[in-house]
Formats: structure tokens, C-alpha cells, sequence
């Protein structure tokens, strides 16, 4: 009898595969290759089919392959190319909670945070990017409900939802402190209060019509005021905010501008569209509330 026909014993298989005894009469015991004979003294024996299954184990195992997915490949209920699809997606997810777990690790050890951070951060990590979105997707509903389909406000929520579909495979330590800053404001209800204020007002974002003008004025007129050092109060003031509110406003026009943009001027609110950015990859646009303050200013001087 040769080599490929002859019976084959525990040791002889564990020298052909590397295999360890102990692993093989696992295997075996587990139904997963079962001998095919027993010796006279009651050794267990394996035909050259059994070797090859031996073979196929060891290499699904190898791969992380679970014991009854193996199972299912051996009873023919299951591809090698299904199983071995699903566990990629399966370690896939794994990867990229391990690599946030590290940046987590990573910013902790960086920023030196207290207890509480600690805690947060490690919880946030623990997200899905579905529990992620479900987080914002909340505040977001809260804040516009009762807001009509067609109202240009619901254009202003959808964006406020812009989320990525999954953290990057390694998310720089910024984007982790985003999380973490943007969990904590979405949950402060002072902050809910206030852009609730601001959704009700009509006012939920300067860019539709005459708003998205008005800022641009705001930024244009007002920025040139501040890197030219000019006074809100000052004549030279006066003038510039007669080009981001027109010359010819009335007082009381004038007090519902002051009023929309201290509302607006809120910079929890930036903060919220600036973290929206870093967690989506995008540089942060930088702060406008000085500008803001600068007409608020002018307005009450020459009002």
C-alpha cells in the first residue's frame, strides 16, 4: 500500500500538515473530519480525502474562519468564496473600529484629558457610523420639527445631517476631538434652545435670497473695517454700514437687522458647521462672528 492510499495515523498527519495532535483530534471530535476507521488498538485512521480536508481547515482557520462557518463549507451549504466574502466585510468593520479605537488612544494620550473625556471619547469610539448619525439625526429632527417640507430651512437641515458614511480607516486626532466636541454640544439644551430660536426666526442660515447677500456684505464691508481698524461708532463706520444695510433703511428696519444677526451671530452655532467640516474632511471656513459683532455694533451706534 503507498503513501496516497495507506491509512493514516494522528502522527503521521500532524508531520504532514504541521498540524498539532491535539488540534487534529479537536477537528476530529468536532465532527469536522471525522477518521475513517480505527485500528486494531483503537487508533484513530484517516484516508487521503480526510488529509486533504485537514489541509482546507487549517487554511480557513488560518484565515479567521469560524468553526461553524468551516462546517458549512464542508457540508457543501456554503461557498469558500461566501464565507471568505462575509469575513472580509466582518474584519473590515473590525479594522476600522480598531484603527478609531487607536486614534481615540491616541488623542487621549495627546491631550492629556480628564476622566470624563476619557470616558466619552472611549464610548464615541464604540459607535457605529449608523449610532453616529443617530445622534445627530435626533438634535437635528428636534430642532426642525414643525418646519414645513418646502420651507428653505429643511435645505438647512439636511446639511446640518451631512455626516460621513465611516470615519476614515484613520482618523487624525482632530477629527476624534470633533466628536467629542460635537456630542457634547448637540446634547446641551441651551444650545438646542437657541438654534431652535433661530430655525423658528426664519433665519436658520443667511444663504438663501437677500440673506446669502447680506453676508457677503457683512463679510466684505465689515472685514475691511477690521483689518482697517475702523470704529463701528465712527463716521467712516456709519458709512460702511450704510453698504451692508443700505443708506436708506429706517430705524426700525435697522433694529430687526440688529436683532436677526445677534441672533445669528451665535458662535456655537459656527462651531457646529466647523466641526461638521472637520469630520467630513474639509478645512474648517474660519469664524465670521467678529464681522458680525462689528455691525451689531455699528447698527446700535448709528440706529
Amino acid at each position: 500500500m503507498n503513501d496516497d492510499t495507506a491509512p493514516y495515523t494522528v502522527g503521521m498527519i500532524s508531520r504532514r500538515t504541521g498540524l498539532s495532535a491535539h488540534t487534529i483530534r479537536f477537528w476530529s471530535d468536532s465532527g469536522l473530519v471525522p477518521p475513517s476507521g480505527r485500528s486494531a488498538g483503537g487508533y484513530r485512521l484517516y484516508d487521503a480525502a480526510a488529509v486533504a480536508r485537514f489541509d482546507l481547515v487549517r487554511t480557513l482557520r488560518d484565515l479567521g474562519v469560524g468553526i461553524a462557518a468551516v462546517r458549512e463549507i464542508l457540508a457543501g451549504r456554503a461557498t469558500p468564496a461566501e464565507v471568505a466574502g462575509l469575513h472580509a466585510r466582518a474584519l473590515d468593520a473590525e479594522i476600522r473600529t480598531l484603527a478609531l479605537r487607536r486614534a481615540v488612544l491616541r488623542a487621549i494620550a495627546e491631550r492629556g484629558g480628564t476622566t470624563e473625556e476619557m470616558t466619552l471619547m472611549n464610548d464615541l469610539a464604540r459607535l457605529s457610523a449608523a449610532e453616529r448619525r443617530q445622534v445627530v439625526d435626533g438634535f437635528v429632527a428636534e430642532i426642525f420639527a414643525g418646519i414645513g417640507p418646502g420651507d428653505d430651512a429643511m435645505i438647512v437641515a439636511e446639511w446640518m445631517r451631512e455626516m460621513p458614511a465611516e470615519m476614515p480607516a484613520d482618523p487624525a486626532p482632530e477629527q476624534v476631538d470633533a466628536w467629542v466636541e460635537l456630542s457634547g454640544l448637540v446634547a446641551g439644551q441651551d444650545f438646542r434652545r437657541r438654534l431652535r430660536a433661530i430655525v423658528l426666526s426664519g433665519a436658520a442660515d443667511p444663504g438663501f435670497d437677500d440673506g446669502f447677500a447680506l453676508r457677503g456684505r457683512v463679510l466684505e464691508h465689515a472685514g475691511r473695517a477690521l483689518a482697517g481698524r475702523v470704529a463701528p461708532e465712527s463716521a467712516e463706520g456709519g458709512r460702511l454700514l450704510g453698504l451692508v444695510a443700505g443708506p436708506d433703511v429706517a430705524a426700525g428696519a435697522r433694529a430687526g437687522l440688529r436683532e436677526r444677526l445677534e441672533m445669528l451671530a451665535d458662535p456655537d452655532v459656527e462651531r457646529y458647521w466647523q466641526l461638521l467640516d472637520l469630520l467630513n474632511g474639509r478645512v474648517p471656513s474660519p469664524t465670521v462672528i467678529p464681522e458680525f459683532h462689528w455691525v451689531i455694533a455699528a447698527l446700535r451706534a448709528h440706529g
